[in-house]
């Protein structure tokens, strides 16, 4: 009935809903269905973890509408443009910058391919290498903190939110260097796929250091609530609660000074509506998988399936390669925030017998997810883009078809499934700062 109801277009929250209180009435009877349609909404949304979500969210928002997210990406674009491939590389930065704050993926993707992509074309970019530097861009925010995707993991896994979030920023960080190194040894060796050989369409204009400093002025706010947000963290001062209201104060501050001509209230506002609805949607996704895993304590099948999957004899690596086809498969139809909400319930309890550290677990499905969205034949970012290069202002008079949107992928993909082996076989790059500041911090209590 769920997977019916989710191919009809139903709302992925009332399609995990509606059939586990229909289950829970034929198992159970109308007092069962009449507990969890009373108790599992406010259960589910009520923890504390999850206050720092509208925080995260708000503060992505007002980036967004105080006009802060597009000087970001015009700034990475002048300071890395000296590059080989900068333009890429400045793409990439941006889009991890962009991604951690905003917390939606597909978001930030439309808003860096509108921006990004014309400017490639420009420069003389093969369009295909535009198109995959765009589409893999937002991949290491999904991990930097703020990471909306790791606050809500920590809340379905019942983990400290703070060593969750630093559990993310390593691999955030690794895998966005990556990318960059990438394509710049794409540029030293193939040149001509970057323009920067006598066939290329175009030039852009020279970037001198006056326009680099220039940029540079309408992003000061951007390292600002970033100090507020990690070194709160860091030092202690705030939980990551609080260091995320001090961050989304610091952003509305922010936000009224980018805007004081132009009426700061209104943009607050539209900033402040559109947190309340963006929260509101996944709120309904959490109701929605708690109440699948309630019908799942109750049928006995989250036990079930773990002791058919560990009487199986999978290995760690063996069960790890079985997800990472799963949540491939899963990709062609749900966003990474759906396929968490539906599948993690009925893993946790697996995570034990496996071995597997849930903190480290978290990053890897958050990243595993990312790179489902985009795997052909049916990746859902990929179809986003392809419907906005269908747009004469993005795609500079060029024809952009589906299967440069696939094509484009073939080159980059490769790095990601690389970096998910690496984080298989050297788990302790998610786990060294989470464990390095628990002992930092334990070491400070004792004294």
């Amino acid at each position: 009935m769920m997977v019916v109801l989710m191919f009809m277009s139903v709302p992925v929250g009332f399609s995990l809903a509606i059939p586990s209180v229909v289950g829970v009435y034929a198992l159970s009877g109308i007092p069962a269905m009449m507990n969890i349609l009373s108790t599992a909404p406010f259960n589910a949304v009520s923890s504390w973890t999850y206050s720092v979500l509208p925080m995260f969210i708000f503060m992505g928002m007002l980036l967004s509408h105080s006009g802060m997210a597009a000087s970001i990406y015009r700034a990475t674009d002048r300071w890395f443009s000296w590059m080989p491939g900068g333009i890429g590389v400045g793409t990439t930065a941006a889009g991890a910058g962009l991604a951690s704050v905003s917390g939606s993926t597909i978001g930030m993707t439309y808003t860096l391919a509108r921006a990004g992509i014309p400017e490639m074309l420009k420069a003389g970019y093969d369009k295909r290498l535009a198109l995959g530097t765009v589409m893999v861009a937002g991949m290491p925010g999904s991990l930097i903190p703020p990471s909306i995707l790791l606050v809500v993991y920590a809340g379905i896994a019942s983990v400290p939110v703070g060593p969750q979030l630093m559990a993310g920023v390593i691999p955030g960080l690794l895998i966005a260097v990556t990318l960059a190194v990438f394509i710049v040894f794409l540029a030293i060796i193939a040149p001509r796929l970057f323009g920067r050989d006598e066939g290329s369409i175009g030039r852009r204009e020279r970037v001198t250091w006056g326009l680099r400093f220039k940029s540079l002025s309408g992003i000061w706010g951007f390292p600002l609530i970033i100090f507020v947000l990690f070194g709160g963290m860091f030092s202690g001062a705030f939980t990551p609660t609080e260091a995320g209201a001090a961050a989304a104060f610091t952003a509305m501050l922010l936000t009224v000074w980018y805007t004081r001509k132009s009426n700061p209230v209104r943009t607050v506002s539209r900033a402040a509506v559109a947190t309340a609805s963006s929260t509101a949607s996944i709120f309904f996704l959490i109701i929605g998988a708690e109440m699948l895993t309630r019908l799942l304590s109750i049928t006995g099948l989250a036990t079930a399936i773990t002791e058919c999957i560990t009487g199986l004899g999978l290995s760690r690596l063996n069960f790890l390669c079985l997800l990472i086809v799963l949540y491939l498969v899963m990709g062609m139809f749900f966003d990474t925030l759906s396929m968490m909400l539906l599948t993690i319930p009925i893993l946790l309890p697996t995570l034990v017998e496996m071995d597997v550290n849930p903190l480290w677990f978290g990053v890897f499905i958050v990243l595993l997810g990312e790179i489902g969205m985009l795997t052909p034949p049916v990746g859902i970012l990929s179809f986003i883009i392809h419907n906005i290069t269908k747009d004469p202002e993005v795609n500079l008079g060029q024809t952009i078809s589906l299967r440069d949107v696939f094509g484009s992928l073939l080159w980059f993909l490769p790095v990601a499934f690389l970096f998910l082996i690496f984080m298989i076989a050297v788990p302790e790059v998610v786990e060294w700062l989470p464990n390095f500041l628990e002992s930092v911090a334990s070491s400070g209590v004792a004294q």
